[in-house]
């Protein structure tokens, strides 16, 4: 690699010339960490990160003054502040540790981040060897204490080695073996955040074998550390582990190739899992996290007898397990609720492909059940389905085909119900209650919901018909 021009292309970025007009001592900055790297790499760069002997708040108030922005202090702990504009640019600043650049590149985590590009100027300062290091893909730390100074780097060790196909060089994986078990020290969003960026990397399997070299699976997942040697029924061919991550797996292929899975919708749903959600996920990177999560339930349901194992309530338990791992994380109730829903109406689908052709009451019921992740759990039910493999009747060729048939038909519906709502309603509660002379209540709400599916599976169309149906249904024994 060209290490002097990728530090001149760094340097005539637009947000890099930005960040050099705002400051007063352009020449006491420094790019470093990963805009450096990608620089390297020969990746477009949208946000940098700048050491500075001055006061990152002047900075990033005179960075978002001139680019029209906003600043905002990111770590009291770190004495960091960002300068940003949304969609556009973002500039992290963060005062110089140690009084020097060469003090704060020996502070780093990594070799590969640990190189710095002059703002003002200069060829890259480069103490540890990390472009070397980044030429042969090998990821080392920069000193024996860079786990013990923040353990969050155990997590962005196995991000960081997956996202950029690096091999971890010997005696850092050995250190990260030692400092495995205060994997689970920093805060939970902290652990978070790194855990959605392996997951939705280039290479999230990569990444979940790391965590396993690294030996920190059970203390930042212990949910699916409970997995490992959980065996399953005769339907699947891998304990719960096994198929956890092939259905992982499973669902990364869906995602690569919609076309084959949703047919004609998959523009739609394309559209659907790139929509933000929360905790910097989208839900195409939550149903990744879902893939993870789905069956948590299953260890603590496991019940083995005369040759039969059953799990009989996992995926309510797995919703409860979910939400756990979401408080200890600190997610976001957003996200958490999303998961555990996911988690819950994981099962349902697989129930009703026997039912072919599904009744429109049918669909509508687990539209309704499964509202507002009927799309997203139907994807992960064909990802489950797909990686349930062993000699059960329910994993046959013919079962799969029937189970992949009857979820496009539901991702259609799904997505139409998503995009229209319910039918309209043909009268209101008031206008109901006053024809069967009844108060509001909870008889009143059971009455308009069977309305409302009445009318979608294109039972009553009129006003009158539905008085009629209600009425009906109301005398019935």
């Amino acid at each position: 690699m060209n290490v002097a021009a990728a530090a001149e292309s760094l340097r005539g970025a637009p947000i890099a010339v930005l960040a050099a007009e705002a400051l007063d001592e352009p020449d006491a900055a420094w790019i470093v960490g990963g805009a450096v790297r990608d620089a390297l790499l020969g990746v477009e760069i949208d946000d940098l990160d700048i050491a500075i002997a001055a006061d990152p708040r002047e900075a990033a108030l005179a960075m978002a003054r001139l680019g029209q922005g906003h600043a905002f202090e990111l770590s009291a702990e770190f004495a960091t502040w960002r300068a940003a504009r949304e969609g556009e640019w973002q500039i992290d600043l963060t005062s110089l540790r140690g009084g020097s650049i060469e003090a704060d590149l020996a502070g780093r985590d990594f070799t590969i981040g640990a190189v710095a590009v002059p703002l003002a100027g200069g060829g890259p300062l480069d103490p540890h060897s990390g472009v070397a290091d980044l030429d042969a893909r090998i990821l080392r730390v920069v000193g024996p204490e860079s786990f013990s100074e923040d353990p969050l780097r155990l997590l962005r060790a196995a991000r960081l080695g997956a996202e950029l196909g690096l091999r971890v060089e010997p005696e850092t994986l050995d250190l990260a073996r030692a400092g495995a078990a205060r994997a689970g020290d920093p805060a939970g969003e902290r652990q978070l955040t790194e855990l959605g960026l392996l997951l939705t990397g280039p290479d999230p399997l990569r990444g979940l074998e790391l965590l396993d070299e690294f030996r920190i699976t059970p203390v930042v997942l212990p949910e699916v550390e409970a997995m490992r040697g959980v065996g399953q029924n005769q339907n699947h061919h891998l304990d719960v582990f096994g198929h956890t991550i092939a259905v992982l797996a499973s669902w990364l292929e869906i995602e690569g190739d919609l076309d084959a899975y949703v047919g004609d919708r998959a523009g739609e749903v394309r559209s659907l899992l790139e929509e933000p959600l929360a905790d910097g996920l989208t839900r195409g990177g939550a149903l990744r996290f879902a893939a993870l999560l789905h069956d948590a339930g299953k260890p603590a349901t496991r019940v083995a007898g005369d040759g039969i194992v059953t799990f009989m309530g996992h995926d309510r338990v797995g919703a409860e397990i979910v939400e756990s791992l979401c408080r200890r994380l600190r997610a976001s109730r957003r996200l958490s609720r999303h998961l555990s829903a996911l988690t819950l109406h994981h099962l349902r689908l697989g129930f009703m492909v026997r039912e072919r052709p599904l009744p429109p009451r049918r669909v509508h019921n687990y539209l309704r059940a499964t509202e507002p992740v009927s799309v997203d759990v139907t994807l992960l039910t064909i990802a489950d389905r797909l990686s349930a493999r062993g000699g059960g009747p329910v994993a046959s060729d013919a079962m799969v085909e029937a189970h992949l048939e009857v979820a496009r038909e539901m991702v259609g519906a799904g997505l139409d119900f998503r995009r229209d709502g319910p039918p309209a309603p043909l009268l209101r509660g008031d206008e109901l209650a006053a024809e069967l002379g009844i108060e509001p209540g909870p008889a009143l709400g059971e009455l308009l919901a069977e309305l409302e599916a009445a009318r979608y599976a294109g039972e009553i169309q009129t006003r009158a018909e539905a008085i009629d149906h209600v009425r009906h249904i109301s005398s019935a024994p």
